[in-house]
């Protein structure tokens, strides 16, 4: 599973630092959504799936899923 997220797009509301830690983090400045890995370390697939549906702006994207 690959993860691209556009930064441009995020609203900050950071479900997806809550869901998945390991995967992604929020910018200081903005609060936008930081790619922290491209690929979810091992058990952390599903929380990312669950990040990608829950982005109210939709700015993350999984590929090869």
């Amino acid at each position: 599973m690959k993860i691209t997220v556009d930064t441009e797009s995020c609203v900050s509301s950071g479900q997806c630092v809550l869901l998945a830690p390991g995967t992604f983090d929020q910018n200081e400045d903005d609060g936008t959504v930081v790619l922290l890995t491209g690929e979810p370390g091992a058990g952390e697939e599903e929380a990312v799936r669950q990040a990608e549906l829950t982005c109210p702006a939709a700015a993350i994207r999984l590929s090869g899923a």
